[in-house]
Formats: C-alpha cells, structure tokens, sequence
C-alpha cells in the first residue's frame, strides 16, 4: 500500500454518527428500476438528441458496440435521467442517495468496451449526486452522497468452471486496482461516504476495503465506510459460502459506520438475517434495503411489493429495534422509499451496546 503524508481530513458527513444515533436514516431505492420507467434505446443511451450532455451524442455517435443497459453510463450521456431520479428520491425523504456507480468498475466496463470511462463514470456520477444533495439539504436537514462500489461481474473465490473449482478469472490485486479508481473518483466528485454493497463475494469485498483504506491515505479524506452484504437464498449465506455471522467478522476490521444486508430477497425472507447480523455486531450501526418481495414481471415495478406493504415490513424491523438505516433496493421506487419514511418517521434508532473488551 502507498504511503501518503496527509493528515486525515473528516468530511461533511462526520455528523452522521450522531444522527445516527437519534434516528433511523433513509437511504434511496433502486435505480436501474427507475431507469427502466424511461424506456431508453440504444440512441437515448449514446446520448442522441440530447443538448445538455457536453456533446456526448456525437462523442458516442459510432461507438462501434452496443451500450443500452449500460446504465452508469447515463451519467454521461443523460445526466438529466440521472438527476431526476436522485431529486425524486430526496423529495420523498431519502437522507443518503448512492451514486449511479454499481457497475462503473473497469472490471465491470469491459462488458460494454467501456473500461477506459470508469473513472469518468463515477466522477460524473458522484458530482450528479452531490448537485442534488445540496439542492435539498437545509440546515436541519442534511442529505449525504453515498458512492456506491458494487460487485464485479468477476469473483476471487467463485470458480467460473464448475469442472475446475481452482478455476479463477480474477486476482486480488486487479480487483483492488479497479475498486480504487473507482473510489478515487467518487472522492473527488464529492462523496460523503463509501458504500460497499452488495457483496456476494468477500474476498471482492476485501480487495474493494484495501481500495479504499489506500484511496484514504493518497487523498488525506476519511469518510465514513457502509458495508452491505447479500444473502443469496435461504441457505443464508452469501455466495462465496459465509453466513452473516461470518461475513461480519471478515470485514469488522475496516470498522464501518454501518454494516447491512440487501438486494436477492425481500424483507420477510431477509428479516432472520437481518436478526443475526444486528445480534453480531452489536456495537456498529445496521443497514437494511431490501428488495420490493419476489420478482413479478405482472408488476410495474418487476417485484410484487406495493409501497404500502414494504413500508409495513421495513417498520417492523425497526419497531423491533434492529437497525438504523433502511431504504430499497432493486424494485423499490420514490414511492416506497416515501412510504417508508413516513411508516418509521417516530420509531426509535437502534441503540448501540459496547462490549467491557471493546
């Protein structure tokens, strides 16, 4: 690891402890479903017809390979999708907003030849963030940018043969090289915090909290650290074979603001897990967003789940004293996002317990 001569420098969000503390936070919910409301093409995507884009409609003009789908690429291309969906979500009572960054690796890039815009994905992406955050904070009501580093299409510890186990597509050290672009930028452009989500893989999760540590130490800026992992099925592990219990003493060494379970199921399917990690880690604050129930291509959305009933179920996590930050993922809209503020509005944050060792 490089070693860097700056002081640690805290940042805007070295309230939110104390926030925190006396209340339950509201994180945003999906993007990629908000996105699919636009019903974007292939033209939309290159950012054709767009005036307000910097000229990324002819800068994209004859990219030689197909991009719809390539959602963080809309930072560039249709910032105007991208700030919308941010300012929905702050209206209707988000406190945190990720940055459009889930797949903006350049590990994840090269799926669309795009690995060389990553670093100007997530500095695009952080300051779209950041714009809005500032647009809707006010004194009493602080709104804080979330960077989000999600999984790579890539695991360290997941062969992709299932005919050679020892079988790997990725190392360690190319892994911490793309999380810390990505983490570099996402500084750069103004993120208040470094989310780890998603993490189906703890050794990717590992590779992308050395990034950041060293992000750290090169720019002088510590921000606070969420961590999210994903419990794939009812096994209740994560992907690469942990349970809760386990994951959390791979990753307590970063001592995060928060560590938290979301995305592959709903709330009634994640909620024992949610039990065990908050049970596990009773001196770090809990993170819950999960998705909008089961996947229902009937629904608007895609996922079964109204509003009403994810708000219901998020409620009873907090009345049950289990976590301090809550909001959606995948399916999830403004709308729920909106009704679960309003369901946990005068339910009281989990409190922290600290050990005699601690």
């Amino acid at each position: 690891m490089s070693q860097s001569h700056h002081t640690p420098v805290y940042t805007r969000a070295q309230e939110l402890p104390a926030t925190l503390a006396k209340r339950l936070v509201i994180l945003d919910g999906a993007m990629g479903t908000m996105i699919q409301r636009f019903k974007l093409g292939e033209a939309q995507y290159r950012g054709d017809g767009y005036a307000g884009a910097d000229g990324a409609g002819e800068r994209f003009k004859d990219f030689a390979y197909d991009v719809k789908g390539n959602n963080e690429l809309l930072s560039i291309t249709r910032p105007d999708v991208i700030r919308d969906i941010h300012e929905k979500y702050l209206a209707a009572g988000a406190d945190l907003i990720e940055t459009n960054t889930f797949g903006a690796t350049t590990i994840a890039q090269e799926d669309y030849h795009m690995a060389d815009l990553a670093y100007e994905m997530n500095l695009k992406s952080a300051q779209l963030a950041r714009a809005a955050c500032d647009k809707y904070s006010t004194p009493k009501h602080k709104r804080y940018v979330a960077g989000a580093l999600g999984p790579t299409p890539k695991t360290a510890s997941i062969s992709p043969d299932v005919n050679d186990p020892a079988a790997r597509n990725i190392t360690f050290e190319q892994l911490r090289e793309a999380y810390l672009q990505q983490t570099l930028a996402l500084i750069e452009g103004g993120a208040d915090v470094i989310l780890v989500e998603t993490i189906f893989d703890t050794l990717n999760a590992k590779a992308a909290l050395f990034a950041v540590d060293e992000a750290f130490e090169q720019t002088g800026q510590l921000l606070p650290i969420m961590i999210s992992g994903t419990v794939t099925d009812a096994s209740g592990r994560i992907l690469s074979g942990q349970t809760v219990t386990a994951f959390w003493h791979s990753v307590r060494h970063a001592n995060p603001l928060s560590v938290g379970l979301n995305c592959a199921l709903g709330a009634t399917l994640m909620r024992p897990y949610v039990q065990e990690l908050a049970k596990a880690a009773p001196d770090t604050f809990i993170s819950c967003y999960p998705n909008a129930g089961l996947p229902n291509p009937m629904s608007d959305t895609g996922f079964d789940e109204t509003p009403e009933i994810t708000s219901r179920l998020v409620h009873e996590f907090a009345a049950e004293g289990l976590v301090n930050i809550v909001g959606g993922c995948c399916g999830t809209t403004p709308d729920h996002i909106g009704a679960i503020a309003d369901a946990v509005r005068t339910t009281a944050t989990r409190k922290l317990f600290y050990s005699a060792e601690a």
